[in-house]
C-alpha cells in the first residue's frame, strides 16, 4: 500500500501470445508457454515487493486476461475487463486511469500504446535499456502524490521499478 494522499499504478503489458492459429481473431489469442512462464515470474517479483494491487483494469483481449490469471496474485481483486483498452492509445488509457477509484491499480494493456502511455508518466524514465520498447510483460511501477486519480497529470510521477521478466521477447 501507498501513504495516503499518494496512488500507485502498476502498469503491465500482456506476456507473450501465440500465434499458433493464424485464423484465430488477434483479440482471442492465448499466451504461448513462453508467455505463462513469464507471467509467473512477473508474479513472484510483484509479491516479493509487495506491489498488490486494489483494482485491476484490463483489456478484454484474451492474452491480457490470461497474463493476470497467470501472475498468481493472491488476495488481487478480479479485473476489471475495459474494452476500451484493447489496443488503447495513450489519451485513452489515461481517462482509464483517471476514472479508477483504487489507491494501487493495476492496468494490463498493449503496445505500442502502452509503452506511450508509460513513457508519459514519470518525471524521469526508469534508467533500463527496455523501457522504451516495453516487450511483452514489461511491467512499470509509478507513484503519483495525489489524492485521487482525477488530478493525474502527466511527467509528474515518480518510477519504482520497471522489471521485464528474463523469458521474454
Amino acid at each position: 500500500m501507498t501513504p495516503d494522499g499518494h496512488r500507485r499504478l502498476i502498469l503491465i503489458r500482456h506476456a507473450k501470445s501465440s500465434w499458433d492459429d493464424a485464423e484465430m481473431p488477434d483479440h482471442d489469442r492465448p499466451l504461448n508457454p513462453r508467455g505463462r512462464r513469464a507471467s509467473a515470474e512477473l508474479g513472484q517479483w510483484l509479491g516479493s515487493r509487495d506491489y498488490l494491487p486494489d483494482q485491476v483494469l484490463c483489456s478484454t483481449a484474451a492474452r491480457t486476461r490470461e497474463t493476470f490469471a497467470a501472475l498468481g496474485l493472491e488476495g488481487a481483486p478480479e479485473p476489471e475487463l475495459v474494452k476500451a483498452l484493447y489496443h488503447a492509445e495513450p489519451a485513452t488509457m489515461l481517462a482509464a486511469l483517471k476514472a479508477a477509484t483504487g489507491q494501487v491499480v493495476m492496468m494490463l494493456g498493449h503496445n505500442p500504446g502502452i509503452a506511450a502511455f508509460a513513457a508519459l508518466l514519470p518525471a524521469e524514465p526508469p534508467h533500463h535499456a527496455d523501457f522504451a520498447r516495453y516487450p511483452t510483460a514489461a511491467t512499470l511501477v509509478v507513484d503519483f502524490e495525489i489524492a485521487s486519480w482525477g488530478e493525474l497529470e502527466p511527467h509528474r510521477g515518480s518510477a519504482l521499478d520497471f522489471f521485464v521478466p528474463s523469458g521474454r521477447d
